[in-house]
């Protein structure tokens, strides 16, 4: 008998004993008897289907599952009736826990005003796709509003109110149209969650001027600072009119030369005066000739 073929021996031993060793184990785990573990469990409502923000909820669109009762869910119902013929103030996923917080309070009703937080306002401007920001703008973005005013002279833009967040964009046909999917929505109206004094200054705007949104990052909390920017700023100095240029480039006038006054002549010169010293006897005097 060679070296190989004790070599292919000792394998072909040691898969048998592998295989009889594995055989054995499995035999000995599946003789244990299954145990059931019982675990207490209450009953939580869910949403049948996607739910949207204002939908009145119905036995039809919720369901009871059970729920482990080691961790309740925080405002949540064990019953149907419980839901029932309230409004949704949020948004909804399939099978996510019905809790109070996204429902609108009994008798409030359905819809929009369930969902404006007490002494907000909604409000709604019109927006086409540049304005609205190609679409994007959707219910839970956050925006600025700009108003562009313009004048004979010179245009003024400037924010009118930042950090606002976005109720609802389109109508509810626009809104069903997207179907749940994460696409923009051709809206031309989008309702804002504003405060009192922000709804009469963008009121003012519209009527005045032209509105303007712009996207935020939903992480940017800041205020918008900014003091406005007026046409002319746009590209520094401007020129001056055409009227005023025209006059500067345009020669002086040649004004007239002054007329010389008359020439006074002088006063003649003083006749010369000579002293002349004269001695008589003993007498000196001096005598003044002209």
């Amino acid at each position: 008998m060679n070296r190989q073929i004790r070599t292919l021996i000792v394998l072909g031993v040691a898969l048998l004993a592998a295989f009889a060793a594995s055989y054995g184990v499995y035999a000995a785990i599946s003789r244990i008897p299954v145990r059931e573990v019982e675990v207490a469990t209450r009953h939580a409502v869910v949403a049948a289907r996607e739910l949207k923000m204002g939908q009145r909820l119905t036995s039809e669109n919720v369901k009871l599952v059970d729920w482990p009762a080691a961790t309740p869910i925080p405002g949540g119902f064990d019953t149907i009736d419980a839901v029932v013929d309230r409004g949704l103030i949020a948004n909804v996923l399939e099978n996510e826990p019905i809790v109070e917080t996204k429902v609108a309070p009994k008798d409030a009703g359905a819809g929009l005003p369930p969902s404006i937080p007490e002494g907000m306002r909604a409000m709604s401007v019109r927006v086409n796709e540049v304005i609205g920001v190609a679409g994007f703008v959707v219910p839970g973005t956050r925006v600025d509003v700009m108003v562009i005013m313009r004048q004979k002279e010179q245009s003024f833009a400037r924010v009118v109110t930042s950090n606002i967040q976005v109720l609802t964009a389109g109508t509810r046909y626009d809104q069903e149209n997207t179907n749940g999917q994460a696409k923009p929505i051709p809206s031309t109206v989008v309702t804002l969650l504003v405060t009192p004094e922000d709804a009469e200054r963008i009121a003012l705007a519209q009527n005045d001027g032209s509105l303007m949104l712009s996207l935020r990052n939903p992480l940017d909390t800041q205020a918008t600072e900014s003091k406005g920017v007026q046409s002319a700023a746009l590209f520094g100095n401007i020129a001056p009119p055409p009227q005023a240029a025209s006059a500067a480039a345009r020669p002086a006038a040649r004004r007239p030369a002054p007329v010389p006054a008359a020439e006074v002549p002088p006063p003649p010169p003083a006749p010369k005066v000579y002293t002349v010293e004269a001695i008589r006897a003993a007498k000196r005097s001096e005598e003044v000739i002209k």
